[in-house]
């Protein structure tokens, strides 16, 4: 393994690249260049720097990369302190000069980028046409997959899909284009790819099961093409019906081992190998708890008072929720066990269980009384999607098709409901109130979760009802907030200095 990073991170090294439409280097000089894509060891090590450029910190590595996200009410974050980036879109206040929100530009174009150039080299690599396939359709995957993120995020885009010249300004499409170009490259993948399940690599599956959401989107705000809920659910069910993954693992496990079950698609990591995930551990504890090593929490992000209070009554809840904290005695070895909301407390917020004992223990390790080590970095890969997903996806799919749920609909989301530990859904429910049941589903299942119910948010306009149920306590939200304009982030500031023939999203 060793050997294996040291490669990695010296390649990374040679594509190092700091931005991606700013433009300020060639590509094609700043990655690999054409005479390296010889073998096939050449190609896999390129293939290996694309998925670092996307994996590490300052991309998604890190909290920083759902940033803009914190306008839902699954995230908050502290009142003071540090996180001012976090804080600012909490109150939908955020900005283009916000330096956090970088990493969510910045990482996907640097793997776009990388992407696009081995798409362009590949085929001349001396190997079988098997291998070469494989090798780029993770990269027409991984483009996919970061222009959804982008697109989402950030509303029309370039389509950079070519090794780009030193003073290319290519002009943002619209969102439509951008999705077209999205359907292409995940289509495009699934037919390269092997249907194989493989650690940190995606498969055909993946490939459908990201294009389920997509359509499933594309349905929503802003293109409303309804059509699309049926193409969602043909490719849910593609994923379904091949029986590569299942709900077997139990919930709290999903968050503390690798390459469970249930994970289509998940980003890999390594503290050995200079590729921590900062995501876990550390960065969801409280600041009022210390370790016996003497390390002690971040407080970066947790959820909204009334978001957990208004969580189903489940195992699922109870394994997700931290709600009893361990607050360190003066003898500094006993701790005291204090509720979420005692006025002893910093945040007098819950926290999220789940993200807090990384791999196995590697970000924390605690017992029922104490806490014995705390550490920022872990080992643990985050999954991008998961099954659950898949599941949530068909059956709000279906619903929305055919004027109603159906019995394959509600048995997609029982398969959820029953792992969580709650009872199957109430048949015969009204279209409407069998998607809102869904979509209510989706946001405990994946609370937290990188932007997943942000973009539920998003997609079915939810912000107004999100803001009437906010607790009063939670950062406050200035007056004369144009709440339409809030569902997209800017287009950071360096970008737009460089590219200005750019319009900036309304209302920043």
């Amino acid at each position: 393994m060793k050997t294996k990073y040291s490669l990695l991170f010296a390649l990374l090294a040679l594509f190092a690249i700091t931005g991606c439409v700013k433009l300020k280097e060639d590509p094609k000089a700043t990655l690999t260049p054409a005479s390296y894509f010889q073998t096939q060891n050449d190609l896999d090590a390129s293939v290996n720097a694309m998925y670092i450029q996307l994996a590490r910190d300052g991309a998604w590595g890190f909290t920083s990369k759902e940033t803009s996200y914190f306008g839902s009410d699954d995230l908050t974050t502290d009142p003071a302190l540090n996180k001012a980036d976090m804080r600012d879109f909490d109150k939908l206040s955020g900005n283009s000069a916000n330096q956090s929100m970088l990493n969510q530009w910045q990482g996907p174009w640097a793997a776009v980028y990388q992407a696009n150039n081995i798409i362009a080299n590949y085929a001349k690599v001396n190997s079988t046409d098997a291998l070469k396939s494989e090798a780029a359709g993770q990269c027409y995957f991984i483009r996919g997959l970061c222009y959804y993120y982008l697109v989402r995020t950030f509303g029309p885009l370039p389509l950079v899909l070519a090794p780009q010249s030193l003073d290319a300004r290519p002009p943002r499409a619209d969102v439509a284009s951008v999705y077209a170009q999205i359907i292409s490259d995940l289509q495009t993948a699934k037919k390269m790819l092997g249907s194989t399940p493989t650690q940190g690599r995606p498969t055909s599956y993946s490939a459908s099961a990201c294009l389920a959401d997509v359509y499933l989107t594309m349905a929503g705000w802003p293109l409303n093409q309804t059509s699309n809920y049926a193409l969602a659910a043909a490719e849910a069910n593609v994923v379904m019906q091949a029986g590569a993954y299942n709900l077997n693992t139990p919930y709290d496990q999903v968050f503390t081992t690798n390459n469970c079950s249930e994970s289509i698609f998940e980003l890999e990591y390594s503290v050995v190998g200079n590729l921590p995930n900062r995501s876990f551990g550390s960065s969801n504890v409280p600041l009022d708890e210390v370790a016996l090593n003497g390390n002690s929490g971040w407080d970066d992000v947790y959820p909204e008072i009334n978001f957990f209070k208004n969580a189903p009554v489940c195992s699922r809840t109870d394994l997700t929720f931290y709600t009893t904290l361990k607050l360190r005695n003066a003898d500094k070895v006993t701790f005291t066990l204090t509720p979420w909301d005692s006025p002893t407390t910093h945040a007098r917020h819950p926290y999220y269980k789940k993200f807090r004992a990384g791999l196995n223990g590697d970000g924390v390790k605690e017992t029922a009384t104490q806490i014995i080590d705390m550490q920022p970095s872990t080992n643990k890969a985050t999954i991008i999607i998961r099954y659950p997903q898949v599941l949530l996806d068909y059956a709000e799919a279906t619903d929305m098709t055919g004027g109603g749920p159906t019995g394959a609909g509600y048995a997609a989301i029982n398969m959820v409901r029953a792992r969580a530990g709650e009872t199957p859904l109430t048949p015969g429910l009204s279209q409407t109130a069998f998607r809102d049941a869904v979509v209510n589903e989706r946001a405990y299942e994946f609370a937290g979760e990188f932007g997943m119910r942000w973009f539920d948010i998003v997609r079915l306009q939810l912000l107004p009802a999100v803001i009437a149920a906010r607790n009063p306590v939670e950062n406050a939200i200035p007056g004369g907030i144009n709440v339409a304009d809030k569902y997209l982030a800017p287009i950071p500031f360096t970008e737009m200095t460089l590219n200005p023939q750019w319009k900036q999203n309304a209302g920043y």
